[in-house]
């Protein structure tokens, strides 16, 4: 009825007078508002609610600079107390007060908003409130025109929220994948951190089938192997991991960064004359053990001195690369016979021997196992026998006695394929750690009683041999 319509708008014009007069006589300015203080460490629920209401008040009507200070005063205190946290979005209308500051023209208000949904989404119970108030899409206008502050503070929330692939949908539907990919494609525009956070959330969207799918008809393989080649190690260590990601379980992807070539950068960030940390060392391990599994992959890791590069990190490097080292050398001795052999005169097995006595149990399994596929061929057979302190070592770890024993089944399955040498025979039969194996083959050991009857019959025929010829 006109009559109510009426009554709305006498009530609406009520509430602008008094809005008018409050503004008029400066009530809304700094230094006539009250301002509560911070309450202690040891405050109540009521007091740390009451100061979480003033900020929401001032959220509501204060002035761009009481916002700002707002905003500062909530981020540093939900950093050393989570209570206030949790107290602030049980209120119904601040976290929408926050999503809405991302969308406001004042560069400040943006970025400290920006910064509070990015602590926010720190805590994994709380995700879901940010989602539930509409946050990705202004957190992808954030990143499309915002400071770079505040670019940096939405990758982080965006990273932290599609962890959750549920919210990876959310994104893409809202331009994400598109904004994403300019920032890494733009790397003189920005700086190392915000491409690096860039690559950090693509990498939680491209395990979407359909979204990686996007990503490569982009042409965007490319401009992450270019990534791969910058100076800083930002850039480069997360562009490894998208790409690691991206290539996972895809012979197609892992083709493209082969061609555009990504394994010369690869390598280049594994060369001990290089200055990169360990951190860039210990991802590009990963990744070549996921992109080169081919004969031509393997050969391109030859001619840029890829297995020097292993042996040096094998002999002096730190221990967690020179753990991936090792793991880059068996998986080396597992791509193809060619492999085997360029391992084995490039002189791997002196190396891996030492790395039998380790104390870490998964080192002693690993060198074991990649000694015992190396040995498989017999060039390498007959290099390693020639190392008259190699067969003896091998026999002294298999002391039931000893607590370092490594792992016996591939110790006896390198013996095993040993024995097919009759040098190796001869040295195993007169070495004075013999008798370990022979406990071994008395408890049963299926591998020990078999060396140990070929030993037997060794002796045997020479035996035979020597009555022949006299």
């Amino acid at each position: 009825m006109q009559s109510d319509l009426d009554i709305v708008s006498a009530n609406i014009d009520a509430h602008i007078k008094s809005i008018s007069d409050i503004y008029a006589m400066g009530l809304l300015t700094q230094s006539n508002a009250v301002v509560v203080s911070r309450p202690s460490v040891s405050a109540s629920r009521d007091d740390i609610k009451f100061y979480i209401v003033d900020l929401l008040s001032r959220f509501k009507i204060g002035s761009t600079d009481m916002k700002k200070q707002a905003l500062v005063a909530f981020n540093e205190v939900i950093q050393e107390d989570d209570r206030y946290l949790k107290v602030a979005l049980e209120l119904d209308s601040f976290v929408n007060f926050l999503v809405n500051f991302l969308d406001l023209k004042d560069s400040e208000i943006q970025e400290e908003a920006a910064k509070a949904a990015a602590l926010i989404a720190g805590f994994e119970s709380y995700k879901s409130v940010l989602i539930g108030a509409g946050i990705i899409a202004p957190l992808i206008r954030v990143l499309e025109s915002g400071s770079d502050q505040s670019k940096k503070f939405a990758a982080r929330c965006l990273m932290k929220v599609t962890e959750n692939s549920d919210n990876v949908w959310s994104v893409s539907a809202h331009g994400g994948v598109t904004v994403l990919l300019k920032i890494c494609g733009n790397t003189g525009e920005h700086d190392g951190e915000l491409v690096g956070l860039a690559c950090g959330v693509l990498k939680n969207l491209v395990g979407v089938e359909e979204i990686r799918r996007f990503v490569v008809e982009e042409g965007a393989i490319l401009e992450f192997v270019n990534l791969l080649r910058s100076k800083d190690e930002v850039i480069k260590v997360c562009s490894v991991d998208l790409l690691q990601a991206m290539a996972y379980g895809d012979e197609s992807i892992r083709d493209m960064i082969i061609q555009g070539g990504g394994i010369r950068a690869i390598v280049r960030a594994l060369d001990p004359r290089s200055s990169f940390s360990t951190k860039t060392r210990e991802v590009a391990f990963r990744i070549v053990n996921i992109c080169c599994s081919s004969d031509k992959s393997l050969n391109l890791l030859i001619n840029y001195g890829f297995m020097d590069h292993i042996l040096y990190f094998l002999r002096y490097g730190e221990v967690p690369v020179q753990e991936l080292a090792l793991k880059a050398a068996f998986w080396l001795s597992g791509t193809s016979e060619e492999g085997k052999k360029v391992m084995g005169d490039a002189g791997f097995m002196p190396v891996l021997v030492k790395f039998l006595d380790s104390n870490s149990l998964e080192i002693r399994e690993v060198a074991a196992e990649t000694l015992s596929s190396m040995i498989i061929v017999p060039r390498n057979r007959k290099r390693f026998v020639q190392n008259d302190q190699n067969v003896g070592l091998l026999l002294q770890m298999l002391d039931p006695m000893e607590a370092n024993t490594g792992n016996k089944k591939l110790l006896l399955s390198i013996l095993m394929s040993l024995t097919s040498s009759n040098s190796a025979r001869k040295k195993i039969a007169n070495s004075g750690y013999l008798k370990n194996i022979e406990k071994l083959a008395e408890a049963e050991v299926s591998d020990a009683k078999k060396i140990v009857k070929k030993l037997s019959s060794n002796r045997f025929r020479s035996i035979l041999g020597g009555f022949w010829q006299s």
